[in-house]
C-alpha cells in the first residue's frame, strides 16, 4: 500500500479526482482523521472536512502506475 497527501478544498477538484480516479482499476481510500471513505465516492468525500489535507491509501500501486492517470495537482 502506498499513502499520498491530497487536498481537495474545492468541489471542481472534488469532480475531477473522482472522474479521474474512477477510470483506474483499484482500490482506493481517503483517510481524514478517524474516518475511512471510498475514494471513488464523490458523497462520501464531501462527508469529510475539506479544509485540510487528506491521506490517499492506494491499496494497489502497480495499477496506478499503470494508468495515465494524473494526480499531482491534488498532492500536497
Amino acid at each position: 500500500m502506498k499513502t499520498i497527501t491530497i487536498l481537495l478544498d474545492t468541489i471542481e477538484k472534488v469532480r475531477n479526482f473522482v472522474s479521474i480516479i474512477s477510470l483506474v482499476d483499484g482500490e482506493f481510500d481517503i483517510v481524514s482523521e478517524r474516518y475511512v471513505i471510498d475514494a471513488k465516492s464523490i458523497m462520501g468525500i464531501f462527508s469529510l472536512d475539506l479544509s485540510k489535507p487528506l491521506q490517499l491509501n492506494i491499496h494497489n500501486p502497480e495499477a496506478l502506475e499503470k494508468s495515465k492517470a494524473d494526480f499531482s495537482q491534488f498532492v500536497v
